[in-house]
């Protein structure tokens, strides 16, 4: 880019929200701009994070009480799922959880976009689950003031869907607008920017298919911690 370029699109006004528009929590979920300072989206978080508080501070030895608050948090949820927690979310309401799904410690979901865990899903340690999106351009991304003194900006949220069957290996990190194939494998530390095909093991980051799941080598590999 040249310098006239940087002057020119420093010169581009920023962007405003599209009119006419549905509620921001509308227009979140379908992916445009919306603004996150909005009262019912702000009540939704702060009910999230008063949800995730309290389980975070409830012993695992309290199972019940756990069950309720994720039944509160998650109420797309399927049956047999166990978080150990710490878990910190967003929304929770805008994240469906299959049955049978295990999400180890430090689990993190800012579901300002569709987040979608399938049946018999592992999710390791210190994953993080991540569709917000900012401006590219600092003109559209810093912060503005109403006329009332009051600070908020504009973001977009692209969804994830983890299909069944999945193993997200610890300090994984999936950003928006990504799907993990049924089977796959991600490998520990993987930033996963892309759509991982089905049966796929991906490593990496930016995380790559080192290889496909073999049925025949993988589970005769297997038995020899078996024996």
């Amino acid at each position: 880019m040249t310098t006239n370029d940087s002057v020119n699109n420093a010169e581009i006004k920023p962007v405003e929200l599209r009119t006419p528009r549905a509620t921001e929590r509308e227009e979140m979920l379908a992916g445009r701009l919306y603004n996150p300072a909005d009262a019912e989206l702000t009540a939704l978080r702060e009910r999230a994070a008063d949800l995730c508080l309290t389980f975070n501070q409830l012993p695992h030895s309290q199972a019940a009480e756990r069950t309720k608050i994720l039944d509160q948090l998650f109420p797309e949820h399927g049956d047999a799922i166990e978080i150990l927690g710490p878990l910190q979310c967003d929304y929770g309401v805008h994240t469906t959880i299959g049955n049978r799904v295990f999400i180890n410690y430090n689990f993190t979901v800012l579901d300002c976009a569709p987040v979608r865990i399938g049946d018999d899903v592992l999710i390791g340690p210190n994953v993080s689950l991540l569709p917000p999106m900012h401006p590219l351009r600092w003109q559209d991304r810093n912060l503005r003031q109403t006329a009332s003194g009051e600070y908020y900006d504009y973001e977009y949220g692209l969804p994830i869907t983890i299909e069944r069957n999945c193993w997200i290996g610890g300090n994984v990190t999936i950003l928006g607008n990504v799907t993990i194939g049924e089977g796959s494998v991600i490998g520990a530390g993987a930033v996963v920017t892309k759509n991982i095909p089905a049966h796929s093991i991906a490593v990496g980051n930016p995380a790559r298919v080192l290889r496909q799941i073999d049925d025949t080598n993988d589970a005769a590999s297997l038995q020899s911690y078996a024996q």
